[in-house]
């Protein structure tokens, strides 16, 4: 009677496993360890003091809310919305042909592939703050330098997620075009997109999301919308009026945040 032989797999060097882990775990142990007992150590303990102190004199005139400001703030925050709007208008479109090539589906080479992939990554590196300070050195304060801001720092990330959206289609549908000799712009237009759009357009909502809540930061370096009046009011210890403008932020940020989700439901 002939043997069968099976090729079983090889069982799993448990012992080795749990070493393995066991290392991983005490080297992160001590990493954590190390960094919170440096911060530990530099802690002065007196903020919570303080904290009580701060909590008492300014929470309350924060509640206290300074309504006869609210024509100020409402345009100030609706010129920090129309900022996030242009610059993330500007970087969704921007980002299609670059998430084309950084897309390894489209760009057959590897080295230009490469490429647009590292420029993506360099457009990412760069602190919207930074690029604020930038941007109101060289075109001045105000609204258009914000902008300008948003415009780059959304890009990056679009661009990165339009490539991944890219890859993921159907190749089948564009070589059946191609089979039936379609040329590039009608495979474009009528292979690509139809797949690629609706994701385009919820990733475009949800950066706009993000660009609400970073809008209403670069006002602190002089680049348009709520921002620079929050220093002033900070500043002059004016927290009724702070509180307002808190009070707005959270609200625009809210009703802008239900009204993109509702239609990226609808989207994809």
């Amino acid at each position: 009677m002939m043997e069968k032989n099976f090729n079983l797999p090889p069982k799993p060097n448990r012992q080795k496993k749990i070493v393995r882990n066991s290392a991983i775990a005490l080297i992160l142990g001590v990493i954590y360890v190390w960094a919170f007992s440096g911060v530990i150590e530099k802690v002065d303990w007196r903020f919570f003091d303080r904290i009580g102190e701060n909590f008492d004199r300014v929470v309350p005139r924060l509640v206290d809310v300074d309504w006869s400001a609210t024509s100020k703030v409402l345009e100030l925050i609706l010129e920090t919305v129309f900022i996030a709007y242009a610059g993330t208008l500007i970087a969704a479109i921007l980002a299609i042909p670059f998430g084309f090539w950084a897309a390894g589906n489209m760009v057959k080479s590897p080295f230009w592939n490469t490429m647009g992939k590292w420029f993506l990554i360099l457009d990412r590196t760069f602190p919207e703050l930074i690029l604020a300070i930038l941007f109101v050195i060289t075109v001045g304060p105000g609204a258009f330098a914000g902008v300008l801001t948003i415009g780059l720092t959304a890009f990056g990330m679009l661009g990165k997620l339009y490539a991944e959206v890219i890859e993921s289609i159907d190749m089948k549908v564009v070589e059946a075009m191609e089979a039936n000799g379609a040329n590039k712009i009608q495979i474009l237009f009528y292979g690509i997109f139809p797949q690629v759009l609706p994701e385009f357009l919820s990733f475009a909502l949800y950066r706009f999301e993000i660009d609400i809540r970073a809008s209403t930061v670069l006002g602190i370096v002089g680049a348009g919308g709520i921002g620079t009046l929050i220093v002033i009011t900070a500043a002059n210890r004016d927290w009724e009026q702070l509180g307002l403008i808190i009070l707005a932020i959270v609200v625009v940020v809210m009703v802008i945040d239900y009204i993109s989700s509702k239609i990226r439901k609808r989207l994809v």
